[in-house]
């Protein structure tokens, strides 16, 4: 990989694993790595849920600056729920990668069927999740979209896609790891890209890169969310 003059990463721990305690720790070291570039007080932390969650809310918590979640699902390959071929951000829109839809051959109206109930999905989500609060006001503002980790990058992809249409001042990802290929992927697109664990290889796994791993559930995002608000007040 070419030397990217945006990224912040952890040479240590360049291709290693178990690296991180769990997200709340990680959440930590993101902040430091921030804070020369974050003024304090200023910024929004934009979380993708679930396991961004804990990561973005020590990351807000420390940093000092409103934190919320942006929902973003991928759209499932049929026959490999795993793995998608686009995702749908948390305004409904669809995003493919069409590359791949041309090579999985998927025919329009499959895709369709699939953008549809992914579309539902993140409503349901969205509403279980943020219910009827407004979404923040980007602009002119510097966002860091979060999550805990990037495999394929494409979910994060189209969330900076939707949220660079709210005109934020600067747009900087924040993630503990990373595939190499992601980060090649959304260099491009943002100002900073922050991500202490870069990985190369065939193989490419989130949870190896730390100690304590399980899937969050809504409700634990839910009382993070409360928390943060609550100290808002």
């Amino acid at each position: 990989m070419a030397r990217l003059s945006n990224l912040i990463e952890e040479s240590a721990y360049r291709n290693r694993e178990l690296v991180f305690k769990d997200r709340l720790h990680v959440g930590e070291l993101l902040a430091d790595k921030l804070r020369p570039i974050v003024a304090k007080g200023k910024g929004q932390v934009l979380a993708i849920p679930a396991g961004g969650v804990p990561v973005g809310y020590v990351l807000a918590v420390k940093l000092e600056i409103p934190f919320d979640v942006v929902v973003v699902r991928k759209i499932q390959i049929p026959w490999n729920t795993e793995a998608g071929f686009g995702a749908v951000t948390w305004d409904g829109t669809p995003i493919l990668n069409e590359p791949l839809v041309a090579e999985l051959g998927l025919r329009p109206e499959v895709v369709k069927q699939c953008v549809s109930r992914t579309r539902q999905k993140v409503y349901e989500r969205n509403q279980r999740l943020r219910g009827s609060r407004p979404f923040p006001d980007l602009s002119g503002r510097t966002v860091i979209l979060v999550d805990d980790g990037l495999a394929s990058g494409f979910t994060m992809l189209a969330a900076v896609k939707s949220v660079k249409d709210k005109h934020p001042g600067r747009v900087i990802v924040a993630v503990p790891t990373a595939s190499i290929g992601a980060i090649e992927v959304l260099a491009a697109k943002v100002e900073e890209i922050v991500c202490p664990n870069i990985r190369t290889g065939t193989s490419f796994s989130v949870a190896d890169a730390y100690e304590k791993w399980y899937d969050l559930t809504d409700e634990e995002v839910l009382r993070l969310l409360a928390e943060k608000q609550t100290e808002a007040e």
